[in-house]
């Protein structure tokens, strides 16, 4: 059983969102097909990102917990991952905001990109040399800008409180996935590139890293809908 904890960890994560989605109430099935091509668009970066650093020892896998099976210096589970927890995530901010009505989260777009791109530029500049630090700051900072001021985007403040809410399950699944429970950690670090700062195992950077993954999800899969699915942008 122990070979199959990072794959259990996908299919537990991806498991009652996508029976969910069948729900009369909700009928996210509808929007899968906007989803898979958002979050295989976004997944292509990201996996390059994560081929790069796995390569250079930026962080590793503990292949203890996988089933074996690699694809570009990356377990399976972890191509995995890119579908199973933005899914989680974007099926989490549709219901939310379809049925708490969150658009009077927009009047805070405004403090939450300036507060967040100035902690990331300050902290980009003060740990340069920190490869995971820096990178995860430098993109997140632009995806905010780009976002904010060049498209524009009005839903800012709803996806930052979705996102929010949803640390409530990144801190048992990333938790697991960086040693929380386990012998070893699934994903391992290398102190001299990241902060050391962790939330119980978990470095403060993974929680950066997903909320500009989840950013960049949520603005292509809106694109991506149907134009009377969505009424802004």
């Amino acid at each position: 059983m122990k070979s199959y904890t990072y794959l259990l960890i996908d299919l537990l994560t991806i498991s009652i969102c996508f029976i969910f989605s069948f729900n009369k109430r909700i009928q996210f099935n509808k929007h899968f097909p906007a989803f898979l091509k958002a979050s295989i668009l976004v997944a292509i970066p990201f996996i390059a990102w994560d081929v790069w650093f796995t390569d250079h020892q930026i962080w590793w896998f503990n292949t203890a917990y996988t089933t074996g099976l690699i694809l570009l210096g990356l377990p399976v589970e972890e191509w995995l991952f890119f579908i199973c927890i933005p899914l989680s995530c974007v099926f989490t901010y549709f219901c939310l905001d379809k049925f708490l009505k969150l658009g009077w989260l927009s009047a805070f777009n405004n403090i939450i990109v300036f507060i967040s791109v100035i902690v990331c530029i300050v902290i980009a500049l003060l740990h340069y040399d920190k490869a995971y630090t820096f990178v995860t700051a430098i993109v997140t900072a632009t995806t905010l800008i780009y976002l904010h001021f060049i498209v524009k985007a009005i839903w800012i403040g709803q996806a930052s409180f979705v996102f929010s809410v949803l640390m409530l399950g990144f801190f048992p699944v990333n938790g697991v996935l960086t040693g929380t429970c386990l012998e070893s950690p699934i994903v391992n670090y290398n102190p001299k590139h990241f902060l050391n700062i962790r939330i119980l195992t978990i470095p403060i950077e993974d929680a950066v890293y997903g909320y500009t993954q989840f950013l960049l999800n949520i603005y292509l899969f809106k694109i991506f809908q149907k134009p009377t699915d969505h009424d802004e942008k």
